[in-house]
């Protein structure tokens, strides 16, 4: 069986530095060790608010990783020409409002496919790979393909806060055939969003994903193990679910 990667988001990092408006904790360095723990790549989110990561940190990230930087960033024009600049290897669209948390829900595409389009080619243009985060629905993929994007980014929320097994059940079978349609339109098929450490082996065991993208849980498991214990752990469990 296909092997999956691990990319490790380090804005909850970014998040406990800004509460205090100090220099540390330092995402950048989160980011170092992620990556000598096992991590593929590090996801980092410039939201608009500013309220974790800084362009400050993806300067740096920029010019110090060793594997890739995966940019999540919402369709805002200071966004996309700070891509432009940066490149970094993937950006991840996704939706975003002020008062959310989190990103709550995936970006509808089909409803938006002409911003979409053009983001995708201008960040193609400078040679950025693009995923949109979406929900696990087959007319979204259908729409994403419609915007010339090669990868996606599905959606796992509604899995990770299913009330129940009946229920989480469910959400796993919308991933799988989500994962297996975009599959066979020849999109690589990234996930992520509430994954912990109890349900990443169900989703991390479909063939069809290559990618999953954890933050939270990672950063939340790494005050009391520590950083380097965390990734590791989140690692191994994803390599486990693909073993034969």
């Amino acid at each position: 069986m296909s092997s999956i990667h691990l990319g490790v988001n380090v804005d909850h990092v970014a998040t406990l530095r800004q509460a205090r408006g100090t220099r540390f904790p330092d995402p950048v360095m989160a980011a170092w060790v992620a990556e000598q723990s096992g991590a593929d790549s590090i996801t980092v989110h410039l939201r608009e608010d500013r309220r974790h990561i800084q362009e400050r940190d993806l300067e740096l990230l920029a010019r110090t990783l060793q594997t890739r930087m995966n940019l999540e960033m919402a369709l805002a024009e200071p966004v996309l020409r700070l891509a432009e600049t940066l490149r970094p290897a993937d950006c991840c669209l996704v939706p975003e409002r002020r008062e959310e948390l989190t990103t709550e829900g995936g970006l509808d595409v089909a409803a938006d496919l002409g911003r979409v389009r053009e983001a995708v080619a201008r960040l193609a243009a400078v040679g950025i790979r693009v995923a949109p985060f979406i929900d696990p629905d087959p007319a979204q993929v259908d729409a994403c393909a419609a915007a010339g994007v090669r990868s996606v980014e599905l959606h796992t929320g509604r899995y990770a806060e299913a009330a129940d097994a009946a229920a989480q059940a469910r959400e796993l079978e919308r991933l799988r055939q989500a994962a297996r349609h975009a599959a066979s339109l020849g999109f690589d098929v990234h996930a992520g969003h509430g994954l912990h450490y109890h349900n990443v082996q169900p989703v991390a065991a479909l063939p069809e994903i290559s990618e999953l993208n954890i933050g939270h849980a990672i950063v939340a498991r790494a005050v009391f193990d520590g950083l380097a214990t965390a990734v590791a752990t989140m690692k191994r469990l994803m390599l486990a679910a693909r073993s034969p």
